[in-house]
C-alpha cells in the first residue's frame, strides 16, 4: 500500500501533526480525523459523528472528530494507507481489504457463511467477533487498532441488462466486486465475470459499460445512485459482510491510556447504535428503490446459488473449517 491520492497528500502535514501528538500534550485540544466512502447521513457516517459528540462531552471539548465522508480522502485503500501513517485516525472500512492482511477475517468474506443478517450479528457480538477484532490490533502488519464492528446488511446483485432470476442469468455479466480474490472467485463461480474495482469507480463504469453490474446492500445501491443506472436488483444475499471501524496505530500510541479507554467505550456503543440506524436506513432505501420502478427479484430457495459457489469453499474454506463450525454453532 504505497500509492497516495492527491487529496490525502494535501491533508498529510496537518493530519500528521494531530495524529502524532505527544502524550505530554494530551490536555491540548485534538481533532481526530475520520473518513468514510459513504455520504453524510449514512448509518456508518452518522454513528461516527455521534461518537465525536460523545468524546467532546466526555472531555469538555478536548477530543473531537472531524468527519470526511463521501470519499473526500479517497476510497478504502487510500483511507487505510493514511490511517497506517497517522494522517487519519478513524476509518470505516470493509473486511475485504483487511482480510488480505489478517487472513482469519476472510471467513466473513466466504459466500453464504451466515444463515442471515441476524446470525451475523450474533457472531460479531460474541467471542468470535471479539477474537477477530483483537487479531486486527495485534497484527503488526495492519498498523491499525480494531475498535468496533458495523453492520452492512446483505449484498445482492444488480445490473443494467436483465433480471437475474437463476444462476444461469448471471452468465456473461461483468460484475464489479470488492478487491479480494474470494469475491472475484465467488462471482466467477456463479457464472458472471467478477471485476475488482474501487467503489469510487463503479458509477462511471456502469455508465460506460466497463461493467454490467455490481453487488451491494440496499443503502449503498441507493446512496451511490447505482439504482439510476442498474434497474434490476436480485436479492441473492450471497455475501453478508460486517464492516470495521479502525484507528491508526501510530496515532493510538500517542494517546493516553485514559483516552484510549474512552475511545474504546464509545466505539462499542457505536456498534449497537449504528445497527439501529442501519435497520432504519435499509427500510427507507428499499422503499425508495421499489418506488423508483426497480425490478426487485426475491428468492424462495437460494440453494442453486449456494451450490454454485462450492468451488470457492473448496479453494478457500479448508483452513477456516474449525472457525466455520463455531460460526454455524451460534444460534
Amino acid at each position: 500500500m504505497k500509492s497516495w491520492t492527491r487529496r490525502g497528500v494535501a491533508l498529510l502535514p496537518a493530519a500528521l501533526a494531530l495524529g502524532l501528538a505527544l502524550p505530554a500534550a494530551a490536555q491540548q485540544k485534538q481533532v481526530l480525523k475520520a473518513a468514510d466512502v459513504h455520504v453524510v447521513g449514512y448509518p456508518t457516517v452518522e454513528a461516527v459523528e455521534r461518537m465525536g459528540k460523545k468524546l467532546e462531552a466526555a472531555t469538555s471539548g478536548r477530543l473531537s472528530i472531524q468527519m470526511f465522508p463521501a470519499m473526500q480522502l479517497g476510497g478504502e485503500k487510500e483511507m487505510i494507507e493514511q490511517a497506517q501513517v497517522g494522517a487519519l485516525q478513524f476509518a470505516r472500512i470493509s473486511v475485504g481489504p483487511v482480510g488480505t492482511i489478517v487472513d482469519e477475517l476472510n471467513v466473513f468474506n466466504m459466500p453464504f457463511v451466515f444463515r442471515d443478517v441476524a446470525h451475523m450479528r450474533k457472531v460479531i457480538d460474541g467471542p468470535i467477533g471479539e477474537d477477530l477484532m483483537e487479531k486486527i490490533s495485534s497484527n503488526p502488519q495492519t498498523r491499525l487498532i480494531g475498535l468496533a464492528w458495523m453492520d452492512a446488511g446483505a449484498r445482492s446483485v444488480y445490473n443494467v441488462k436483465r433480471p437475474v432470476r437463476t444462476v444461469d442469468d448471471l452468465k456473461g455479466l461483468k460484475v464489479r466486486m470488492m478487491g479480494n480474490p474470494i469475491f472475484v472467485d465467488t462471482m466467477n463461480a456463479l457464472g458472471g465475470n467478477g471485476i475488482a474495482m474501487g467503489m469510487d469507480q463503479v458509477y462511471n463504469a456502469l455508465q460506460t459499460g466497463v461493467v454490467d453490474g455490481a453487488e451491494n446492500n440496499p443503502p449503498s445501491y441507493d446512496s451511490f445512485g447505482h439504482f439510476q443506472l442498474a434497474k434490476y436488483y436480485s436479492l441473492t444475499e450471497h455475501l453478508i459482510i460486517p464492516e470495521i471501524l479502525v484507528f491508526s496505530r501510530r496515532s493510538w500510541d500517542a494517546l493516553s491510556k485514559a483516552d484510549q479507554d474512552l475511545i474504546k467505550k464509545v466505539s462499542k456503543e457505536a456498534q449497537l447504535e449504528q445497527r439501529k440506524l442501519w435497520d432504519e436506513r435499509e427500510a427507507v432505501s428499499m422503499k425508495k428503490i421499489k418506488d423508483s420502478g426497480i425490478e426487485v427479484i426475491t428468492f424462495a430457495n437460494k440453494k442453486p446459488f449456494q451450490d454454485a459457489v462450492k468451488p470457492v469453499w473448496d479453494k478457500y474454506g479448508g483452513k477456516y473449517a474449525d472457525l466455520v463450525k463455531k460460526i454455524q454453532a451460534v444460534q
